[in-house]
């Protein structure tokens, strides 16, 4: 049966701006209805730092070229750059009957077996949302719930520039190191890596229609 609960629509973005990006997913989500099918968007910021709507101005070290935007998601400060998968998910959560921290464990489990898939082990922490390998954080999330409905998501650190996360305390922890999926020999793309993600979260979203739409 093709019900809402079961229709996705995939949006490919390629590289946008994160301030533009954040409020099209805001106003998406204002916007949207009983009616409205699910979204998810794939895509690759411009240096910025972003940060939590718990965001503390200390785990901002020191100031650079680099953007900081306030944010209206969960979590602390963290940091985009071409080379980082993000996905958002734009999910009526009353429809799919999920809450907040059953969303949280299938990102987390989703980027923990693609990761698997290519030997590398990694964890995700019950105090610390995110996703770990050997002590280090591979993958960030954030998320705002508004009318029942998620957006914002997560991060994953592909093949970028980390120096700039030592410009600030990720996520709030103090000397968090960070690594990436070309550090722990997966060599992948972000392009190759998108389509695989979204597959692992299918598995617990269960969309059974799918409809891609691939932005120039």
């Amino acid at each position: 049966m093709n019900t809402l609960d079961t229709q996705l629509k995939l949006r490919y973005l390629g590289r946008q701006d994160y301030l533009s990006s954040w409020q099209a997913m805001s106003d998406f989500t204002s916007q949207r209805d009983q009616n409205t099918v699910d979204e998810i968007w794939l895509v690759e910021h411009p240096a910025v730092f972003t940060q939590g709507l718990a965001g503390k101005a200390e785990h901002l070290l020191k100031q650079s070229e680099i953007p900081v935007v306030q944010s209206d998601r969960g979590g602390q400060i963290t940091f985009h750059a071409p080379g980082q998968l993000v996905a958002y998910l734009l999910i009526n959560l009353r429809r799919k009957r999920l809450n907040v921290r059953a969303l949280v464990t299938i990102m987390e489990d989703s980027i923990i077996n693609l990761l698997a898939d290519y030997n590398v082990i990694a964890v995700a922490k019950p105090d610390a949302p995110g996703v770990y390998v050997d002590g280090k954080k591979i993958a960030s999330l954030g998320l705002k719930i508004r009318k029942g409905c998620s957006f914002h998501g997560l991060a994953l650190n592909v093949d970028m520039d980390l120096s700039p996360f030592l410009q600030i305390n990720p996520c709030g922890y103090a000397g968090l190191e960070m690594t990436q999926c070309k550090a722990e020999g997966l060599t992948l793309s972000v392009d190759q890596l998108a389509p695989l993600l979204i597959e692992k979260m299918n598995q617990k979203l269960d969309y059974s229609h799918i409809e891609s739409f691939h932005h120039e």
